[in-house]
């Protein structure tokens, strides 16, 4: 699970470090597809910093945690850390959907690798507690 848990990290990871470059690209985005799907209007836009600190580095940090986590088999702390980033993403999904009203494939893919994460970390969180021995009474 491990693997799987440290590869669906590293699509994070990439996402989040594309997402990071659109910020700072200066010519026409290569995902600029249409008035609904455009990565430059969301990470150029005042929602693409947090506490100062550029949204897409937060989830170039979270994917090398997770990804990190997962080598160790930390599993209770990799499934707390991913609902924690899960959360954050479905709030960012928000800002895109409800206040932009333009969704940025980078974010999008970042959303479903997140969500993966905190699904195989959990159920494997899950699976550990049902597999676990019961003391003797």
């Amino acid at each position: 699970m491990r693997w799987l848990i440290i590869l669906v990290a590293i699509v994070g990871l990439t996402a989040a470090v594309l997402a990071s470059h659109e910020h700072f690209r200066t010519h026409t985005s290569p995902c600029s597809i249409n008035e609904k799907w455009h990565c430059g209007t969301v990470n150029k836009s005042s929602y693409a910093l947090f506490g100062g600190v550029l949204v897409a580095d937060i989830g170039v940090a979270g994917y090398l945690l997770l990804g990190a986590l997962a080598f160790k088999k930390w599993w209770p702390v990799l499934a707390a850390a991913s609902v924690v980033g899960l959360a954050f993403s479905l709030y960012l999904a928000h800002i895109e959907k409800d206040i932009l009203y333009v969704w940025c494939i980078y974010c999008v893919i970042s959303l479903g690798a997140i969500s993966t994460i905190t699904l195989l970390s959990l159920g494997t969180v899950v699976a550990q507690l049902v597999r676990k021995p019961r003391p003797a009474q």
